[in-house]
């Protein structure tokens, strides 16, 4: 889906695909809170009930890598519709379901419209503006990708304090409806340019391969790596890819474009993207578990302290975004990981007594940190695409976030288990209070290892150019332009 950079930005567009990915992305982290209540409804077990989530994810895999096809062949008011339309059934189908399979069928049906909505979306913000303000764009994309599953804790957690988790499902139910019917009568048919196929083999590949890695690591760090099934399905897995991107490299017209890892910004922002997300997800999965079952906080206590870092987060990506525009990605990349890597540092050395407040503190200014790396760094790749790539770096960096977000996630809890369960194994009579110093011991190692990654993507932004928008247009690699002082 090409359009001209030179053409006032289709602003009705943009504010209604805003719309509905915020709703969409909201779900992706209301339910965590909720498992403990939807495992005692259905009566299913703590590993079974993380299908809620795996089957999410595993959706949003399969579905993702076929978006860049989806978007060359359609209009973007017919993908919209067809996303929000999904996503509407999906929530009527998991708020009424009367099985825990139910749930599943809804949950995955929900998956299959975010999955092709933030591909679209990003797509849209990238080709409606012209490179002089894709920063601001992509700021405006960074508000909804990173607020809304941000608040989603704090108001699940009211939700499901004081109603049924099934209210979770539901009360999305009038905001989808506006904004499908929004949609359908406001959104403009445009043409689309290109005339991709469907590559049924290639499309196996990708379920194959995406499927299984997502559910190798999801399943690692729910129960461990030496399980038969998590074994195989990363072999599996890399397998399947290999295989996939092996095909996609020699066909003329890929369902996935892989030679956008032919520009050098675009590689460096998907390794510093990468590698910036396992380390995020230490905070969202760490810290609740240190809250509620280390300070014995509420469900409710924990999603308020981490708000204040999710309104930082919605209020600074525009901003980081007009600093890009202004300053280039260097310096405010470097910065935003040295906040981050430092209060990381400090997660890492927590006790039981460790106050409220600080941790507020501390997370406020990661939140802070991580604001200012992930939008420019991501506008900076996405610029040296030329306008036929756009919606293939759009697909990848939707894969790459699930990919990595389900890496850092397995890596991170499979630390803290692991060294939670060499401290047990050396106590003489484990009790409570021991079992809970393990866990802390393991929380504190895991944030330590989650340090360690922002340094490592820290010391790669000191590779970043800011790309040149000379030629951006063109079919050909995208140079780089040497760094002013300004810039350094």
């Amino acid at each position: 889906m090409e359009t001209n950079e030179r053409s006032k930005p289709d602003y009705r567009l943009i504010f209604i695909l805003l719309s509905g990915a915020f709703v969409a992305l909201l779900s992706n982290t209301f339910l965590n809170v909720a498992l403990p209540s939807i495992k005692d409804d259905f009566g299913v077990t703590t590993s079974t009930v993380q299908w809620v989530s795996t089957a999410y994810m595993l959706v949003s895999g399969i579905v993702i890598p076929t978006t860049a096809f989806l978007m060359q062949r359609f209009s973007a008011r017919k993908l919209f519709l067809l996303a929000m339309l999904l996503f509407l059934t999906g929530s009527l189908v998991a708020g009424f379901s009367p099985t825990f399979i139910v749930l599943i069928i809804g949950r995955m049906v929900q998956a299959s419209g975010s999955a092709i909505l933030m591909p679209l979306l990003m797509n849209v913000m990238i080709t409606s503006f012209p490179p002089a303000q894709r920063g601001t764009a992509m700021g405006l994309f960074s508000l909804v990708m990173f607020f809304a599953p941000a608040i989603g804790p704090t108001l699940s957690g009211f939700v499901v304090q004081n109603y049924s988790w099934h209210i979770l499902f539901f009360m999305m139910v009038p905001v989808l409806l506006i904004v499908l019917g929004i949609g359908w009568f406001k959104l403009p048919e445009t043409d689309t340019n290109y005339s991709t196929k469907l590559d049924i083999p290639s499309v196996i590949l990708s379920t194959i391969g995406f499927g299984g890695i997502l559910y190798g690591f999801s399943a690692a760090g729910n129960s461990g790596w030496l399980r038969a099934d998590v074994l195989t399905a990363l072999v599996v897995g890399f397998i399947g890819v290999f295989f996939y991107i092996r095909k996609q490299t020699r066909m003329s017209d890929p369902m996935l474009n892989f030679s956008v890892y032919k520009f050098p910004m675009f590689t460096l922002s998907s390794l510093i993207i990468g590698v910036t997300n396992m380390a995020l997800f230490s905070g969202m999965i760490l810290m609740p578990i240190y809250l509620q079952d280390i300070q014995g906080i509420s469900p409710l206590e924990t999603g308020l302290l981490l708000l204040p870092g999710a309104l930082i987060m919605g209020l600074m990506s525009p901003v980081s975004g007009k600093l890009f525009d202004m300053f280039g990605p260097k310096r405010l990349a470097i910065f935003g990981l040295f906040l981050a890597a430092s209060t990381t540092f400090f997660f890492s050395q927590l006790t039981f007594d460790t106050s409220y407040g600080f941790l507020i503190m501390l997370y406020s200014i990661r939140a802070f940190g991580l604001t200012l790396v992930l939008t420019p760094v991501m506008t900076n790749g996405m610029n040296q695409l030329t306008p036929k790539l756009t919606p293939h770096g759009s697909s990848i960096n939707s894969m790459l976030n699930q990919v990595s977000g389900a890496i850092g996630t397995a890596l991170l809890i499979t630390i803290m288990q692991n060294r939670m369960n060499a401290v047990l194994s050396g106590a003489d009579a484990p009790d409570l209070a021991v079992t809970n110093q393990a866990m802390l011991s393991g929380i504190n190692l895991a944030f330590l290892i989650a340090t360690l990654l922002l340094t490592a993507a820290m010391l790669l932004a000191f590779l970043l150019k800011r790309v040149s928008t000379d030629d951006i247009a063109t079919d050909t690699v995208t140079k780089t332009r040497p760094i002013t002082a300004e810039e350094k």
